[in-house]
């Protein structure tokens, strides 16, 4: 069997590069910065050389160290998710536009941490590249190795040169299966001729999408909570008892103060704690005003201050979250997504590091009282379906049976899910093997 050797560059837990390993892809190095990831890093991808270093630092040894190991093979992949906290949501053309104006931008540094696989790229030649990032990749800038502001995804394609095809595309990952909302800019570059031929053809190099919405088109409805998180041990954060399975270590959630137990326990599915009618039994009147948001003097979009903390009508205290400044209680400042309950008909909203979180974006238990567990969390972004390990780790001088659970929320929150990695490289390999349309298969290779 013909060895498809890969590389990983910031690669967190190791998490999405499980899709690839399911299709025989082997892992032979990884870079990634953090301690604590490196560690779930090596003990999930154990033949991989794992390089626990800055990628500026390193990618001299990323590439001596494959060419020793590929010797006469050629590499099928490179795969790398640089960080995403810098991209931009602003226009790539107002920028320009400013820069014109000798309005430079402060240009964030991490951005340009593209450029390292782009290096190791362009000398090992891989078969396919692949990186995954943000939607606002796509607008982000950053200065080339002249100092010139130039569009990312440009320098990508000019860094890669004319032997190298590929597009950028916004995915969104319920479109493929998963049970959760997730947009993410997926670009895929190949030297691959009849992958490239493909190209020519119309025919994408990212898989066509299995599910839709509303199920139309012949492709299956998404995939819902109801659906992705059926069997689940019931928990309640109200106490330690209730909050953690007695089967599963995984199954836990935060226990919550009264406060906010309070506030989650009245709010129906689909809705935000900061909408809770009256629970005054002498009273339940249910058309308080709800939250949202109203302009300011300047035009600005903000929460509206003005939303009621007590019933209009009885005067109780509403089950709305509050904060309490020196004995007087005020409404607390938020979106209507915090403290709000998912729903069951339809999957999860995009998971973060802060899912644990009640006041996180839309994260609260669809029927029970409690956020997610880092074991449904491990559901929606397909972890599980990958017996990924979370344990027995080394973190410089201690020796953890499980991650810590801090470690454990932010590798979830922070990964790509392996299930469209998986189907992604089932393509790139259907691509590279068929030479006409009419034999490529396209369907069986998303559903």
């Amino acid at each position: 069997m013909e060895r498809k050797l890969a590389i990983g560059m910031f690669s967190s837990g190791g998490v999405a590069d499980l899709g690839f390993v399911r299709n025989d892809v082997k892992f032979i190095i990884h870079n990634e910065l953090l301690h604590d990831r490196s560690a779930l890093l090596k003990l999930n991808h154990p033949d991989s050389e794992v390089l626990i270093e800055d990628a500026w630092e390193c990618y001299e040894k990323v590439i001596s160290f494959s060419n020793k190991v590929i010797k006469k093979d050629e590499l099928f992949l490179l795969f790398a998710t640089p960080p995403c906290q810098g991209m931009s949501s602003n226009g790539a053309g107002t920028l320009l536009n400013n820069v014109r104006k000798g309005l430079r931008p402060k240009l964030d540094p991490r951005n340009r941490l593209i450029i390292p696989p782009l290096i190791v790229a362009s000398i090992l030649k891989p078969e396919w590249i692949v990186f995954e990032n943000v939607p606002g990749m796509k607008n982000t800038m950053i200065e080339d190795e002249n100092g010139k502001l130039v569009n990312i995804l440009e320098l990508v394609s000019r860094k890669l040169g004319n032997e190298y095809r590929g597009e950028a595309k916004v995915i969104e990952f319920a479109d493929y299966g998963l049970p959760q909302r997730r947009k993410r800019l997926i670009t895929v570059f190949t030297r691959n001729k009849l992958a490239k031929q493909a190209l020519t053809d119309h025919i994408s190099l990212i898989p066509i999408p299995s599910h839709d919405k509303d199920g139309k088109n012949g492709k299956k409805p998404w995939v819902t909570l109801r659906e992705a998180l059926s069997g689940f041990e019931k928990l309640d954060a109200k106490d330690k008892t209730n909050s953690q399975s007695k089967i599963n270590p995984l199954h836990k959630v935060p226990v919550l103060d009264a406060k906010k137990y309070t506030w989650i326990m009245h709010t129906p599915e689909n809705s935000t704690a900061f909408d809770n009618q009256c629970v005054n039994p002498n009273c339940r009147y249910n058309n308080n005003p709800k939250h949202g948001t109203a302009r300011n003097n300047n035009g600005i979009n903000q929460t509206k201050k003005s939303t009621p903390l007590y019933c209009v009508k009885c005067g109780s205290l509403l089950p709305r979250p509050y904060t309490n400044e020196n004995g007087h209680l005020r409404i607390m400042s938020g979106y209507v997504s915090a403290y709000k309950r998912m729903s069951w008909d339809m999957p999860s909203s995009t998971l973060t590091t802060n899912f644990i979180y009640s006041c996180s974006d839309n994260k609260i238990h669809p029927s029970e009282n409690r956020t997610l567990s880092f074991l449904e969390a491990s559901k929606l972004q397909s972890i599980s379906d990958y017996d990924y390990k979370w344990g027995p780790i080394k973190i410089k001088n201690n020796v953890y049976k499980l991650a810590p659970d801090t470690l454990i929320k932010d590798v979830i929150g922070e990964s790509a899910p392996p299930m469209f990695f998986d189907k992604m490289c089932k393509w790139m390999i259907e691509l590279s093997k068929s030479t006409t349309v009419k034999n490529r298969g396209l369907l069986q290779y998303v559903s």
